[in-house]
C-alpha cells in the first residue's frame, strides 16, 4: 500500500480501521466520527456516503453493517485516497469510491435505490466575503464551491427510497436554514443532536437525520454530546467512539 508524499496511515481504535490521511489534502476530524456514528446503521441493503473526502465516515460503519457502501468525492486526489483505504482494510467486496460530482451522482447510483445516505458536506457558504482557504483541496471541501445544500438535500432526496433515512453533520448556524429546506425536498426532519466543545461553551456541530417522505411529526431532539471535559479530555461518549468500549 504505497504511500504518497506527506501522507501517513491513521487508525480508528474502536472499528480497528485505518485510514490513509494528508495535512495537506484532508485528514477527517471529529465531524466524519459523530455523523458515523449518529444514525442507526441499516444491516443490509445500500448506504450512500455523499462528499466522502478520504472515505472516512464510510470506511467507520463498514464493520458495522453487511450493507454496500458507495462513495462519492468530487476531488481525485481524495477519492484516490479513500480506494486505497478501502484495499487496506480488504473491503473492496463492500466498498465503492466513485470519482464524481454528487451533481452527477445519478449517472451510478440509482434513484430510489439507498437504504440510509450519509453526508459531510461542505459548511460554509461560497460568498466573495468569505475567506477561504489558500489551498484548494481544502476550499473545496469548507466551502460550497461546487455544491451547496440544495444540491446536497435534492441528490439525497433523489437517491433514497420511501423511507429511506438521511444524515448530515453540518454546523448550528444553519440549523433553521436546514429545517426549512428539508420538506422541500421530501426529507422530514425527525432527529437533531447538538454537539458542544464544552459545557459551558454554544455548540458548534449539529447532526440532522430525516426520512424520505416521512410524517411531519415525532421530531426529536437528542441529550446535548459535548467533546471535551472539565480536564480537557474527551468526555467517555467521545471516547467510545473513537477507541472503542475499554
Amino acid at each position: 500500500m504505497g504511500l504518497q508524499p506527506g501522507e501517513r496511515i491513521d487508525q480508528l481504535y474502536a472499528e480497528g480501521i485505518q485510514i490513509i490521511q494528508s495535512r495537506e489534502v484532508f485528514s477527517f476530524s471529529l465531524d466524519a466520527v459523530l455523523l458515523a456514528n449518529f444514525p442507526k446503521i441499516p444491516k443490509r441493503g445500500k448506504i450512500v456516503d455523499l462528499c466522502a473526502g478520504n472515505g472516512a465516515v464510510g470506511l467507520f460503519i463498514a464493520k458495522k453493517t453487511a450493507a454496500t457502501i458507495e462513495m462519492v468525492e468530487l476531488q481525485p486526489r481524495l477519492a484516490e485516497m479513500a480506494q486505497r483505504s478501502v484495499a487496506l482494510n480488504q473491503l473492496e467486496d463492500q466498498i465503492t469510491v466513485y470519482n464524481l460530482d454528487l451533481k452527477d451522482s445519478l449517472s451510478k447510483i440509482p434513484a430510489d435505490s439507498t437504504d440510509l445516505l450519509l453526508c459531510n458536506p461542505p459548511y460554509f457558504k461560497n460568498l466573495p466575503t468569505n475567506d477561504k482557504n489558500p489551498n484548494p483541496h481544502l476550499a473545496i471541501a469548507r466551502h460550497e464551491i461546487h455544491a451547496d445544500l440544495h444540491d446536497v438535500l435534492r441528490v439525497s432526496a433523489k437517491m433514497l427510497k420511501m423511507n429511506g433515512r438521511f444524515a448530515m453533520v453540518h454546523r448550528p448556524d444553519r440549523f433553521l436554514e436546514i429545517m426549512q429546506l428539508m420538506p422541500q425536498y421530501r426529507l422530514a426532519p425527525k432527529r437533531v443532536q447538538f454537539v458542544y466543545p464544552k459545557a459551558n461553551k454554544d455548540a458548534n456541530i449539529l447532526l440532522v437525520e430525516g426520512i424520505k417522505d416521512g410524517k411531519t411529526d415525532g421530531f426529536k431532539v437528542a441529550p446535548p454530546l459535548i467533546t471535551y471535559g472539565a480536564d480537557g479530555e474527551y468526555t467517555p461518549e467521545i471516547k467510545e467512539m473513537l477507541y472503542g468500549r475499554h
